[in-house]
């Protein structure tokens, strides 16, 4: 664990998703660096609150709350942000974690299985944007809590660059992704807005435990990954924690990638 050193005293953020892997990491992170949390939850409840108590005993020195929100709907999203103005005053970090998929060859694909993806994953990602952006113009540069007047950090997949059959919902969601971050960057840094995105390749979570959790696959999958292991959701906080302090201040309109070198793709490592 990264020993903490308090570098976003006096923020808050707001960590959509954050009832359970990577969201679950990244508030954690926040927290530990001195942020309020505002943890989202689409419909676990119970793990959101488990991590709120987490956060709670571990940063004694960071404020949390739960609230829900459907990150695909317009209302749900504005409620979401003025529940953070309300309970802590405003918003200086804005993680749009929330991804979901449902897969299925393209031919066999239903278009609500299309929309539900792209929904959370890419329209999701706006609507934060769109109200992270509205409050960080508002207030402006905060010198004594941070060099920035706002940051966003989109939570983006390996998938932004390397396609992927049988998921072109949510790869075309995260190419999506770098055109939004990169257009925030180039319309909104005059206002000291920061916006990046991070790129996690294979992660240990809940929703690939099949994979991680049986030997054979597991094996197969780290033939992909130059580093030989699958990252830990805790890898992506600390990036995350970082990203979001003013030590990568000049960081703007870029996609960190947390991957273990999959994205160098390592089949061409005996000419392919």
């Amino acid at each position: 664990m990264q020993k903490p050193n308090e570098r976003l005293t006096n923020q808050t953020s707001i960590v959509t998703g954050a009832s359970s892997g990577i969201g679950t990491a990244v508030a954690k992170a926040l927290a530990r660096e001195g942020s309020n949390v505002i943890i989202n939850y689409h419909n676990n409840k119970i793990g959101a609150e488990e991590v709120a108590h987490a956060i709670t005993q571990d940063s004694k020195n960071a404020g949390v709350r739960i609230k829900q929100a459907d990150v695909s709907d317009e209302a749900s999203v504005k409620e979401l942000f003025k529940f953070g103005k309300t309970e802590f005053g405003t918003i200086d970090i804005c993680v749009s974690n929330s991804g979901i998929q449902k897969d299925a060859p393209l031919h066999d694909m239903t278009i609500s299985q299309w929309n539900q993806v792209i929904g959370v994953n890419l329209t999701g990602q706006f609507l934060c944007a769109r109200e992270a952006l509205k409050e960080f113009m508002a207030n402006g540069v905060q010198e004594k809590i941070s060099s920035s007047a706002g940051k966003i950090i989109h939570m983006s997949s390996v998938h932004e660059v390397i396609p992927w059959s049988n998921h072109a919902n949510y790869a075309a969601a995260k190419g999506g992704i770098v055109m939004l971050m990169q257009s925030i960057c180039q319309g909104y840094a005059k206002y000291k807005i920061r916006c990046n995105s991070i790129a996690p390749g294979a992660t240990k979570t809940a929703i690939n435990k099949d994979v991680w959790n049986n030997e054979q696959s597991y094996n197969d999958l780290l033939r992909l990954i130059p580093y030989n292991r699958m990252a830990e959701p805790e890898d992506i906080g600390a990036v995350a924690s970082w990203l979001a302090s003013d030590e990568s201040e000049y960081i703007n309109g870029t996609t960190i990638f947390v991957d273990g070198g999959m994205t160098c793709y390592p089949g061409f490592t005996t000419n392919g």
